[in-house]
């Protein structure tokens, strides 16, 4: 214990480790306020004159009043009104969408309805095609079986997205049938604040990267690590406590900081939003049963395992390499794979797929995350075997962890210097 103290006091002394941990908490401020300057609207008064455009909080508490009616439960018949209300107004203007309609129309008849426009199409979409059709070309009559249309759209879906997988058709008709109906939706929420929870992720991966690739590395190359071997705890304690300690900063410093983000976030927008459906804010058809605080928690844990799994891995290079350059260049591209293999192998090669759920830090690619691996309906198929792209990014990430740490304690105690 008194080894792991003196690592964890080394570590935190460190001027590169003090600016790490104070630029992080700083970008968990701003992060989470970013979202919400994003969020305008535009106030009008009742002779349609527009008096106001508001943007940030102002814009959110406003958002919140002209939604007020579709606040709750997500009846049929509150998206029936819904398509009702915006064929009338289609037609009363001979509009043939929202940008024909006067301002003052827009916000007093659509703007309040609008969130429901998105998922009520989606529902309809083409059994063969996937194309959704206009709100103008669904007959309201046909909204009152509105969850019966998402349970018949998963169907589909499966026969698009899983052809040849019919355990994955299975597990994505089974999943959706524990999702609980009807939705909720509290309005006033961005879903930018989703995306930026992940880039904060990413950034604290990175930060938290840099802090564990001098854990062996830098020993090796002032040389302190010849006189450290001859001390009475100078490999496996040592060793364990030097990847102990990075793993453990990295993981106190990412939960801190994504607290400190959803504190802030989800009390800018209104902690009320975070019981929406995630069907609401994402796809109808989405395969958890999460709204959109239980999604944020469960992007958090598996953004916390892919950091810790990251670091173990950068401290088993730390523990191969002679310098600390090698070992946080190496480190720093392992974060950035899953982007770079995302964009460069099509999706069709399965192989690309299975690279970055494997990879340690899978589970933050950006547009391959585990965030849009939830909403995706993406499988790792193995002859009759089909494991969902969330679970598998999760599981490798986990197992990651137990392997990198005890290679990278192995292989800092056979370690010889030149």
């Amino acid at each position: 214990m008194r080894v792991f103290r003196l690592e964890l006091k080394k570590i935190l002394k460190s001027r590169r480790t003090i600016i790490l941990i104070a630029l992080s908490l700083f970008m968990s401020v701003l992060m989470a306020y970013l979202p919400v300057t994003f969020v305008s609207v535009s106030q009008y008064d009742e002779a349609g004159n527009k008096v106001a455009s508001l943007k940030g909080l102002e814009a959110v508490r406003y958002t919140k009043i002209l939604q007020e009616g579709i606040k709750g439960e997500l009846t049929p018949e509150i998206m029936r009104h819904a398509v009702e209300e915006y064929q009338a107004c289609m037609r009363e203007y001979n509009a043939e969408g929202t940008w024909d309609l006067p301002g003052d129309v827009y916000y007093k008849r659509i703007f309040p309805i609008y969130p429901l426009l998105p998922r009520v199409r989606e529902a309809f979409s083409d059994r063969k095609t996937g194309f959704a059709p206009a709100i103008t070309d669904i007959a309201p009559e046909k909204v009152d079986n509105f969850y019966e249309a998402c349970d018949e759209r998963i169907i589909a879906l499966g026969e698009m997205e899983q052809k040849n997988s019919q355990a994955a058709r299975q597990f994505m008709r089974d999943k959706y049938r524990s999702v609980e109906k009807p939705y909720f939706y509290y309005p006033g929420y961005n879903s930018d604040a989703m995306d930026y929870e992940l880039l904060l992720a990413i950034l604290l991966l990175l930060f938290c990267t840099v802090i564990a690739a001098p854990a062996f590395s830098s020993d090796y190359q002032t040389g302190a690590d010849d006189i450290l071997r001859c001390t009475r705890h100078g490999r496996m304690r040592l060793g364990i406590s030097k990847t102990a300690t990075v793993a453990g900063i990295s993981g106190i410093l990412y939960t801190v900081c994504m607290t400190i983000y959803l504190l802030l976030s989800n009390s800018f927008f209104g902690w009320e939003c975070t019981r929406t459906s995630m069907q609401v804010e994402y796809s109808v058809t989405s395969l958890a049963n999460w709204n959109m605080g239980e999604l944020q928690l469960a992007v958090m844990f598996a953004g916390l395992l892919t950091v810790i799994a990251t670091v173990c891995f950068t401290a088993f290079l730390s523990s191969r390499c002679r310098n600390v350059i090698t070992s946080l260049s190496i480190g720093l591209v392992m974060c950035f794979a899953p982007i770079f293999i995302y964009m460069s192998i099509p999706d069709s090669f399965k192989p690309g797929l299975w690279m970055r759920c494997m990879l340690p830090s899978g589970g933050l690619g950006m547009m391959s995350s585990f965030l849009y691996s939830i909403i995706d309906y993406e499988f790792l198929t193995l002859g009759s075997l089909a494991v969902w792209t969330p679970y598998a990014m999760a599981g490798f990430a986990a197992v990651e962890i137990v392997i990198f740490s005890v290679t990278a304690v192995r292989s800092y105690m056979v370690h010889r210097v030149a």
